[in-house]
Parts: C-alpha cells; structure tokens; sequence
C-alpha cells in the first residue's frame, strides 16, 4: 500500500467535491461526480466484470444518478444515497449474498475509513520523521496553554484593571482577525471537511470480517438444531409448541375470518361516503391493520423458526399457517380498497402512495413467508428476499415525479376529490406551472369544494393561494437564474420554461 499515493487520491477527491458542491444545490454536479468514480473504479480495474452483483448495483448506482436529474425530488437523492451506500458494501467484498450485510459492510466501514485515512496522513515521512511525530511534538503546550487561559480568567475575575486590560487586548486581537478573515468563505471549510468524509468512505474502504463470515455462512435452507436431551423432554416440548400454536392459529383464523367477512361487506361492495373526512376509517384503520398484518408473519416466524419445521406431524400447523397467511392477504387487499376510497373522496399525498408501496411489499413479504414455510427456508432466505425486493420498489419508485403526479391528478379530480389547497401550496418548485391558476379559477374550484364538502374548518382561501403560488414564482425564478450549470436540473428547467 502506497500511502502517499491514497492519502494524495482522497484529498484530490475532496477538493473535487469541493469545487462541485460549494454553495450549488444537487443537479448535474452529482451525476458528474458519480459518474467519474465509476470511471475511476473500471479503469483501475476494481469492478469485476464476471460479478453480475457488482456490475448490476453499479449500473443501478449510475441510473439513479441520471433519476436524480430527471425527478430531482428529495426521495430520488435517498435512494441515489442508498444505492451508492450498497454498491460500496458490495465492492468491499464483492460475493456479498444480502443487500442488509452490504449495507452493514458500508456502515461499519465508513467510520473505519476515517481512522485509516488519519492514521495514513500521520505516517507520511516529513523532514525525515513522521507527520505525526510532529504533530505530537507540537501538541504538548497544549496542556499549558489551556493552564495560562484559566489564570487570565482568574485574574480577570479578580482584579477589573487587569480584566480590563485582557478585555483591550482580547477586542484588539478580534478586530485584526476580522481583518484578515472578514472575506474568507468558512463554508468552503465545511464544504471541504464533508468531501474529504466522503471521499475517505469511498476510496477508503474496509473490510469487516464478523460481517464477511456471517455472510459467507449463512444459508438459504434451514437446518436441523441438534436435540439437547435423549429422555424425550425435547419431543414433548416440540408437541407442546406444535399443540399451542394450532390451537392459536385456529382461534386466530376465525377472528380473522369474521374481521375480512365485514370488511368485503361493507368496505368493498357497500361503501357510503356520507362527507366524513375519513380519518378513523383509513389513518387510524389502516395503521392498525398493517400492525396486525406484521405480527401475523412474526407468529407464523416464531413457530416455524426451529424443529418445529422438522415436527414429522406439523402439516395441520403448516395448512393453518397457509391459510392464515392467505386471509392476510385478504386484510392488504381491504387495507388497499380504504387507501383507494380515501384517495377518491380526498386525492392524492404522499402518505397515500406510500402506502400503496408498503401494501405491495407486504404482499410480496407474505409470499416470501409461505415460501419459508413450505420449503423449510431460513430467516436469512427472508431477509435476503425482502430487502432485494424492498430496493427494488424504492428504485423503481424514484423514477417517478410524485409531486407533479399530485399537482396534476389533485386539481384534475377537484370537481370530485378535496382540493387541499393549504398542502398543494407546499409542493416543490417543479410543480409550480401545474399549481399556477388563476383567481378565477380557483374560485370557480371553490365554489364546487364548498357543495361537495361542506367541512367547519377553515382551510386557504382561493386569493390566499393565488398569492401565494405568485409569490413562490418571483422568488423560484430568481433561485433558477442565479443557479450555476452545476445545480442545473430537467424538472425546475421545464417549470422555467413554462413559466417564463
């Protein structure tokens, strides 16, 4: 290992950062950097090109830099983050079987990184010793000089002449520095110091080899735990647990059975709106039935995560299992229907789609649990599955423009759904050319909001918003214009272009 060589490559890389990120909001400076480092890693050949897994999370890591130029909303840049945390898990170590331990790999190392880069610095040989002999050297009147501050603060306390005179002093040192660094930028400093993080995490990294092991490891299929005794107290713990999770399971079912019996009733087929904000019905509702819907996988984990999978008499604890799963798969569906009626009556939000995301992988996780239990898998099976899939969702998801999505379908539905006025004033500059109406418009939207939904609170007046959105105008087209190329984005371009 060339130390001069990594330490020089990392502080080149800071001052990159630097250049591209200081005072400019993300854009295309992020693509050009992401893009480089890639660069970077497959002309010093650290990609392996025979590693699908590597090649597949790097070409993942350059596509969610262009999605953030394209949808340029907060969620785009987590998952950009996310993805770019993973893929340095996986060049770590490369035959890695979960996203989770990549992630823990990434995690562990990029504190590890930071140790490693200063102890690389102190070790350059400077006048013939290292740097951090000298610094050591150096370091020791720190001790005394902390020592002559407490006197001076001492003496000042005791005597106003002598407080005087440190306070003379003391103002005559502020006004030189002042002086001096009154147009140095120390936010540059800051910008620097994150890089040069970063730079570390990315150039510096480390291998952990409790994760690596576990890794390598761990096992799709489940095996069987040796028995502890040879007098049968083992059996009939066996038969104990396989007795009181069938009894559980049955009671569970019929509760279940009734509770998705109502639901198909009178949340999918019958269904009245009757100008209530729905609130008990889909928030509270819909929390309470996902957190039901969790547990229930983690009863079915917990009785299926040992010999119980090897009991030669469990198939009506296994059909059980199945069919409690399957009625849970029912309650998504309703948890999905109340999520599909709130957007009719009150359009969309965030939470909403969210939603939507959470309900296809609870779908998706229930399946994964079936499996499980059908053939004899492990939880690391379950884990790997599931955060495969939950990245994969996420991504997918972050292609889309969610708020120009809300913008448009809320004010196309406003004859029908609530027009929130108070939250669609909030959305991101993008959205402005969408949510740029005039007051006679907003009072003829108005005037239909107030027959349909005769609500006692008192929410944004159509004038109110008018102002609003105006106001939000001035000052994006004055952010848009001071922007550099670096900051440069497709959605805020677009909203200037049809704005101005």
């Amino acid at each position: 290992m060339d130390k001069k060589r990594d330490v020089l490559s990392v502080i080149i890389s800071a001052v990159i950062i630097t250049l591209l990120f200081h005072k400019q909001s993300l854009g295309l400076n992020l693509l050009f950097f992401e893009t480089a480092f890639l660069i970077w890693l497959l002309f010093t050949k650290q990609i392996q090109r025979k590693n699908k897994t590597l090649l597949t999370f790097g070409t993942g890591l350059l596509l969610s830099a262009f999605i953030t130029v394209f949808t340029h909303s907060v969620f785009a840049y987590v998952i950009n983050f996310l993805s770019l945390f993973t893929f340095i898990g996986i060049l770590i170590y490369p035959n890695v079987k979960s996203i989770l331990n990549a992630i823990g790999l990434a995690f562990v190392s990029i504190f590890n990184s930071q140790i490693i880069f200063f102890n690389e610095l102190f070790g350059i040989k400077f006048k013939g010793q290292k740097l951090g002999n000298h610094v050591w050297k150096y370091s020791i009147y720190i001790i005394p000089l902390i020592i002559i501050f407490i006197f001076i603060a001492i003496y000042s306390l005791s005597n106003p002449i002598f407080d005087n005179l440190v306070n003379w002093i003391a103002s005559l040192f502020r006004k030189n520095l002042w002086a001096v660094f009154k147009h140095f930028d120390f936010a540059i400093l800051i910008t620097l110091f994150i890089g040069l993080f970063f730079a570390n995490f990315l150039f510096l990294r480390t291998e952990n080899k409790d994760i690596v092991d576990y890794d390598l490891n761990a096992d799709d299929k489940l095996k069987r735990l040796k028995e502890g005794s040879s007098d049968g107290s083992s059996t009939n713990s066996l038969m104990n647990e396989y007795k009181a999770g069938v009894f559980l399971l049955i009671i569970l079912n019929l509760l279940l059975v009734v509770l998705n019996a109502i639901d198909i009733k009178w949340v999918w087929f019958n269904f009245e709106w009757e100008g209530q904000y729905l609130k008990q019905f889909v928030h509270e509702g819909t929390y309470l039935l996902i957190l039901s819907i969790l547990i229930s996988i983690f009863i079915v984990l917990f009785f299926f995560r040992a010999n119980l999978n090897f009991y030669r008499k469990n198939r009506l604890l296994k059909i059980l299992s199945y069919i409690w799963l399957a009625q849970n798969a029912v309650l998504v569906l309703s948890v999905a229907i109340r999520n599909y009626r709130y957007i009719n009556y009150f359009a969309l939000a965030y939470k909403r789609i969210g939603v939507i995301i959470f309900l296809i992988l609870t779908l998706y996780g229930l399946y994964t649990v079936l499996i499980k239990v059908k053939l004899t898998k492990s939880a690391f099976y379950l884990f790997k599955k599931n955060t495969r899939a939950l990245f994969v969702i996420l991504f997918i998801s972050s292609i889309f423009n969610w708020d120009g999505i809300i913008a448009q379908y809320n004010f196309k539905k406003a004859n029908q759904s609530f027009l929130h006025l108070n939250y669609l004033s909030t959305l991101s500059d993008k959205t402005l050319p969408y949510l740029d109406k005039s007051l006679a418009e907003m009072e003829g939207i108005d005037e239909l909001q107030k027959e349909k939904f005769p609500f006692n609170e008192i929410f944004m007046t159509p004038q109110a918003y008018v102002d609003s959105i105006y106001n939000r105008k001035i000052t994006f087209k004055q952010k848009w214009e001071s922007k550099s190329i670096l900051s440069w984005n497709l959605p805020e371009y677009l909203a200037y272009k049809k704005l101005y």
